[in-house]
């Protein structure tokens, strides 16, 4: 359930924000004053504060900034009459998320309400770069045991303990913005905002009023001063996604602010001075772009400063199984039940797809077998036609064991040993079958592979780490003279 919290001293206000918000997804709380509402602040924690300019008792503009010392992520709606617009303004360089005029319009009030809740959710959801094989915490988090994902792990890790520029590149899907969110939440900003920005998503004229405002009169239909993202967001971080899609003078507008952290707004003369860290991605190559003229060259190696490059889930298929084994978890929790299991064969086919949608394919093809399977288990009937009918042979040359026979046959062997090992603890009451066949299993797999670990590892369907444990309890580096 999210939260949201009125402040606004009219009665009828409130009554209307009831009426279009209470509901069994949302809880409202309201208050009169901004003292009132600041009093509530820690008893309610709302994801999103509305609030009016002008009250009675301390000003909006006040409550705004002693909101900001308690939370600065918490994002804040200023709602104001048209006679007070420049104090709304002077809200939005505060760090207002943005304002609105009454008397509102109830589909615009609902999707900029919406889209602040989304902000506040990618601003508290912390998201995780480990491997998550043996957590049972299945939290937001960036996937993968893969060496491509370690090298990308061990990246995030060292922006995090800076501000350099970062850019993020890889095919669509493969999770950039869930890069971008770690690389936030486990830096120096992370008590700060964190606003994202889709640069395909918004229209060329449109996009540089977005990021660095306008002044009143500057185009048609500027009828008032706006704030950018870039003032919103100062003290924080911005993330501009697609990046490669910006049009030339907008680039040289960011090329501005990260040499020397300025800008001017559009149809404006004074230099605005901020501090933001820029993270960007793109999917499109843009050292070709630059070759072509169509991407600054300048600015390309400014934001080059750390490269992050995400491989494609078909060159990680190591990590469809572990991916997901998560989206299986994740999908239960939402819905609140035990996760499903999923059968040899369909995740033999999954491994052998080539998913040209990447990472995001994998979850909606997993939240729709969930959806039609008839079942607790996942069957390969349950999964789409054109995964399964292109699980083909690229993945044999990954060195995939792909051969249906013996999956077939695994339950069946299974139980055919479960039933010899049962036979000789009857015979051996001091034998223990689970750490006796896991010690085996292990000094086999090492053998296997001549004592490389992580080629041990992956053969058992472990992390590194969980390998090495069990070589120490079981005392199998002594034997073996492994390292």
């Amino acid at each position: 359930m999210e939260k949201l919290l009125l402040i606004d001293d009219e009665a009828d206000v409130q009554y209307s924000f009831r009426r279009i918000f209470e509901s069994p997804e949302i809880q409202l709380a309201t208050a009169a004053s901004g003292e009132e509402g600041l009093k509530l602040l820690p008893k309610v924690q709302p994801d999103l504060v509305i609030m009016d300019v002008r009250m009675g008792g301390i000003s909006g503009l006040e409550t705004l900034r002693r909101l900001r010392q308690i939370d600065a992520k918490v994002p804040v709606i200023m709602m104001t009459a048209y006679g007070t617009t420049q104090t709304a303004i002077e809200a939005m360089k505060l760090g207002a998320y943005d304002y609105l005029l009454k008397p509102f319009d109830v589909p615009k009030l609902k999707e900029l309400v919406f889209s602040a809740l989304k902000a506040a959710r990618d601003m508290k959801q912390v998201v995780s770069y480990e491997p998550l094989l043996e957590s049972e915490d299945y939290e937001a988090g960036v996937v993968g045991r893969s060496e491509g994902m370690q090298t990308v792990f061990k990246l995030i890790g060292q922006l995090s303990a800076s501000d350099a520029t970062a850019l993020i590149t890889g095919e669509s899907g493969t999770g950039k913005e869930l890069v971008a969110r770690a690389i936030y939440h486990h830096g120096r900003r992370s008590e700060m905002p964190f606003i994202a920005i889709n640069c395909a998503a918004i229209p060329e004229n449109l996009l540089e009023s977005e990021l660095f405002g306008h002044e009143k009169g500057s185009f048609t239909g500027a009828a008032a001063q706006r704030i950018g993202k870039f003032e919103q967001c100062n003290g924080g971080t911005i993330f501009l996604d697609e990046i490669g899609d910006m049009t030339l003078p907008t680039q040289t507008k960011i090329l501005r602010v990260l040499q020397n952290g300025t800008f001017e707004r559009v149809g404006g003369n004074q230099a605005v001075k901020v501090d933001v860290r820029v993270i960007a991605a793109t999917n499109k190559p843009l050292e070709q772009a630059v070759a072509a003229k169509e991407f600054r060259e300048d600015l390309f190696y400014r934001l080059n400063v750390v490269r992050i490059q995400i491989p494609p889930l078909r060159e990680r298929s190591e990590d469809v199984r572990l991916l997901v084994n998560y989206f299986l978890r994740k999908f239960a929790q939402v819905q609140k039940r035990a996760p499903k299991s999923i059968s040899s064969e369909a995740l033999i086919a999954l491994e052998r797809y080539q998913w040209p949608g990447n990472v995001r394919e994998l979850e909606n093809v997993v939240h729709r077998a969930i959806v039609v399977t008839k079942g607790e288990a996942i069957l390969l009937a349950d999964l789409p036609a054109e995964v399964i009918g292109k699980a083909s042979t690229p993945a044999v040359d990954r060195g995939i064991n792909l051969n249906p026979q013996p999956m077939s046959a695994t339950a069946a062997d299974f139980t055919t040993l479960a039933k010899a090992l049962f036979t000789l603890a009857k015979q051996d009451p001091k034998l223990k079958v689970i750490p006796s066949v896991e010690r085996e299993l292990i000094i086999a797999a090492l053998a296997e592979t001549n004592g490389n670990q992580v080629q041990a590892a992956r053969l058992l369907g472990i992390t590194r780490a969980t390998l090495r444990k069990r070589v120490d309890k079981f005392q199998i580096k002594q034997e073996l003279s492994i390292t």
